[in-house]
């Protein structure tokens, strides 16, 4: 402290960060500081990637292009032609949540999904551009996707509707978070109860599930999207 103005003091960890000290308040911070590190993993990844670009591929090309055209030809088969539109986004967003579950395998890591926080700010994100792209799409007429397929049941379709949209980014968080947080919990507990070496199997099973929940947040931005892109019935 300094003059009387707060000083930022930074609390260990395995990595240096968890927690920062401002004027006497406490804030975690240990999940955005692993945020930064997963984007940071990306963006070298696709630097080095760019960068050794050749017409017969290396072993970081093919796996890179595998991933990004299996991911393209899912969205497009399930969305048409339109899903090519939001396909980046939906990419983009995918390795994000893999990258950061997988962190939570390193040693000494812990992986930012594990967080509520980063969960409900990925959840609010893809609530607010699913719905921005049926106002773009359909302007007023978006309202008509929560109004069900007949007029006289507009009174009782239309909260129920409106309930279970603005609960998605609800459930998108929670279950993102108590799939990643549970498994951090047992991770720990075998890594306390054996040695590194009897945790192995039990990583390849992680390493499965923590792919799996990245993709299942991935596929249901995509439905609510293809959702919010299609004519109301």
């Amino acid at each position: 402290m300094a003059g009387g103005l707060p000083h930022p003091v930074l609390l260990s960890t395995a990595l240096g960060v968890e927690k920062l000290h401002i004027g006497g308040s406490e804030v975690e911070i240990k999940h955005v500081f692993y945020t930064w590190l997963a984007m940071a993993i990306l963006f070298t990844v696709a630097f080095l990637t760019r960068k050794k670009l050749t017409m017969v591929p290396g072993k970081l090309q093919n796996v890179m292009e595998a991933i990004v055209g299996g991911l393209e030809e899912f969205v497009v088969t399930n969305m048409g032609e339109k899903g090519r539109k939001v396909y980046p986004l939906l990419c983009v967003l995918f390795l994000f949540i893999l990258t950061q579950n997988l962190l939570g395998l390193v040693p000494g890591c812990d992986a930012p999904t594990a967080n509520v926080n980063t969960n409900a700010a990925m959840a609010l994100f893809v609530f607010l551009y699913y719905n921005t792209w049926g106002l773009v799409k359909w302007g007023p007429g978006y309202i008509k996707h929560f109004m069900g397929p007949m007029l006289p049941l507009v009174p009782l379709m239309l909260p129920l509707e409106l309930i279970s949209h603005c609960a998605r980014p609800l459930s998108l968080t929670l279950r993102l978070f108590g799939n990643i947080r549970g498994e951090e919990i047992v991770l720990v507990l075998f890594f306390s109860m054996a040695p590194l070496i009897g945790t192995i199997p039990i990583y390849g099973l992680f390493l499965l599930a923590k792919s799996l929940q990245a993709f299942i947040f991935f596929m249901l931005t995509m439905i609510y999207l293809k959702g919010s892109m299609e004519h109301a019935h």
